[in-house]
């Protein structure tokens, strides 16, 4: 199983070759280009460095999101586009699942956060089950960050790499992973398609959609201005 996978929701992404049950590179994009340019340059260099061919990738794996508006439309595109030329499957991962995988394995209950902007945060609460997989206790929530910051008590575990921004309001006692294990890696996105894979999974290329944190400021703008519209010509 040759499995070619994409991060692309945080600021600087990443390429991972895996094959079989190893992830045998993983490679940060370049952090002196925006990530659309990076990103096709990345695989290229990543397929040179593994000797493989566009045609030997099987699957193709992206974070799905939540994450940035631009990362996410450019990772999904570039996935969809390379699964159709080549023919490969296509499978879509949740970021954050992903950054909860990652997490130490003597961590057993985490909340995971990424950054909504405009003073919001996407958190999901995750445990680790009896065959020492991590999954989720609840469903993705976007919440203020000061409303998160209160809920969190004493001998938490918390990981995200928005706290980054939030290392300094963190209430004692709460403890957060190691920095390192914060950003997303496709390596991990690699590990969890495969598992999905070998379930029998796989995602449609017409389908499959980002799952944005929030609608963008331009939606939201608009729905205010035909709700205003609305209020006037009810008076």
């Amino acid at each position: 199983m040759r499995i070619l996978a994409l991060e692309t929701t945080e600021r600087i992404g990443s390429v991972a070759a895996f094959d079989g049950d190893n992830v045998l590179i993983c490679n940060d994009l370049s952090r002196d280009v925006q990530g659309a340019q990076s990103l096709a340059p990345g695989i290229r260099d990543l397929l040179d460095q593994v000797g493989w061919l566009p045609a030997d990738v099987e699957l193709v794996a992206v974070t799905q999101g939540p994450g940035s508006f631009t990362g996410l439309r450019i990772g999904l595109t570039t996935a969809k586009v390379f699964a159709y030329a080549t023919g490969a499957a296509l499978l879509g991962v949740d970021t954050l699942h992903v950054i909860a995988t990652q997490t130490p394995d003597d961590v057993d209950d985490l909340a995971v956060a990424i950054d909504a902007q405009r003073g919001d945060l996407v958190v999901q609460r995750f445990r680790r089950n009896d065959r020492q997989q991590i999954v989720p206790i609840d469903t993705a929530a976007l919440v203020s960050v000061d409303i998160w910051l209160e809920g969190l008590l004493p001998g938490m575990h918390i990981t995200g790499p928005v706290l980054r921004k939030l290392t300094d309001r963190i209430p004692a006692g709460v403890e957060m992973v190691p920095s390192e294990y914060w950003p997303p890696k496709a390596a991990t996105v690699a590990r969890l398609a495969a598992q999905r894979y070998v379930a029998g999974e796989r995602d449609d290329i017409w389908t499959l959609l980002p799952h944005y944190s929030r609608r963008s400021a331009a939606e939201e703008k608009w729905e205010a201005r035909q709700q205003h519209e609305a209020d006037r010509a009810d008076c």
